[in-house]
């Protein structure tokens, strides 16, 4: 597959993520405070603004354009009926967000971005759009052809029984997430928004969760996109003997014993964008399950994250507050595929317009 990124090398991507710069902090706090309102009068706005004036490396950010990413693949561990749904239902609802009638979709069309999906490991290839993918990068229809199948394998192993992927794998899978966010940051996008869809994620999630973070399994299972049949305890039955299996812990080997491949291209797009200064939006449970691998594996990266939303689904806030985390903003969603994160981006603008163009109060500004 010629994706038009042959390598992380080839866009200076290549080592870990340096720590957050923060020598423009003190000057964006001032530039903040000097606007026309009473000081903090516009609160987490006010702190959103100078993360992505750290995140750009410049005073007057310009973000561009904001893109939903909604990375799908499957799971081999729903063989065990850990869900209410099939797997086929995975590419289903990817193909609905293609079609533009997904709630990724509707979000996008509310928030003005551009919803793109990633066929990150699903077991159904998708039909991508129409239109030839010829290098024009600005189009969204060509470049939605680009990223719609940058798949590793048609979905995951059944990690009760075996890893659900090898190393090499994981490593490719991660090295694609990163040349994805430099596919979009090419053609102008400098907000990503990262979700996800995939049936039976959730357990995969919360095994990956459970493996970084040491919380206890039970505080990380839930209902997910339904009951399985067997109910809630069978789920937490099955993903208890699967940890039996592969006692591991750290990022590295969450994925490779209970990951996702949406979930591990997932965070190495947070990688990539991170080292091209975007603005990382996280969504919900499974979004920040990945982010917790990630930032287990480069703990460098936390400072790059913005986590838009709670949800309540369980073990989420578990995760926020393993990763210190405050999320933008608590509406009790719990669909996936980007939705919570697509609600912040009119946030980042706001912040992203205060810093540009909203007038200073007379005095000394710093410039």
């Amino acid at each position: 597959m010629n994706n038009g990124l042959s390598d992380p090398m080839d866009i200076g991507l290549d080592g870990p993520v340096p720590p957050l710069n923060r020598e423009l902090e003190p000057r964006l706090k001032a530039a903040v405070d000097a606007k026309a309102k009473p000081l903090g009068a516009l609160g987490r706005i006010e702190e959103l603004a100078i993360h992505i004036g750290l995140a750009a490396g410049s005073l007057k950010p310009d973000t561009g354009r904001a893109a939903i990413v909604v990375f799908a693949g499957d799971h081999g561990i729903v063989e065990e009926g850990v869900t209410a749904y099939p797997s086929e239902v995975s590419a289903m609802i990817a193909q609905m967000v293609l079609g533009g009638q997904a709630g990724a979709s509707i979000a996008a069309r509310a928030v003005g971005a551009d919803a793109f999906v990633i066929d990150a490991g699903l077991k159904t290839e998708l039909a991508p759009p129409a239109g030839e993918a010829a290098g024009d990068f600005g189009n969204p229809a060509t470049l939605q052809k680009l990223l719609v199948n940058m798949c590793m394998r048609q979905g995951t192993r059944n990690f009760l029984r075996e890893p659900a992927m090898t190393g090499t794998k994981l490593g490719r899978t991660l090295d694609t997430g990163v040349k994805v966010a430099a596919l979009l940051k090419k053609a102008g996008y400098g907000i990503l928004a990262l979700g996800e869809i995939g049936i039976g994620n959730t357990s995969a999630a919360a095994l990956v969760a459970h493996a970084v973070t040491g919380a206890p399994l039970e505080k990380l299972v839930g209902m997910g996109a339904g009951a399985p049949p067997g109910g809630l305890e069978h789920k937490r039955d099955v993903l208890a003997r699967a940890y039996g299996r592969a006692p591991v812990h750290g990022g590295q080997s969450a994925l490779i014993e209970f990951g996702g491949y949406e979930m591990a291209m997932m965070a190495g797009a947070m990688r990539g964008a991170a080292r091209l200064g975007q603005v990382i939006l996280v969504d919900g449970f499974i979004a920040t399950a990945a982010a917790c691998a990630a930032v287990s594996i480069e703990p460098n990266l936390r400072d790059y994250l913005v986590f838009a939303h709670r949800s309540p689904e369980a073990g989420h806030t578990v995760l926020l507050e393993w990763l210190g985390a405050r999320p933008l903003l608590d509406l009790g969603l719990r669909l996936g595929e980007g939705t919570g994160a697509a609600l912040a981006i009119p946030l980042v603008r706001m912040a992203q317009e205060m810093l540009n163009t909203m007038a200073d109060l007379p005095g000394e500004h710093p410039s």
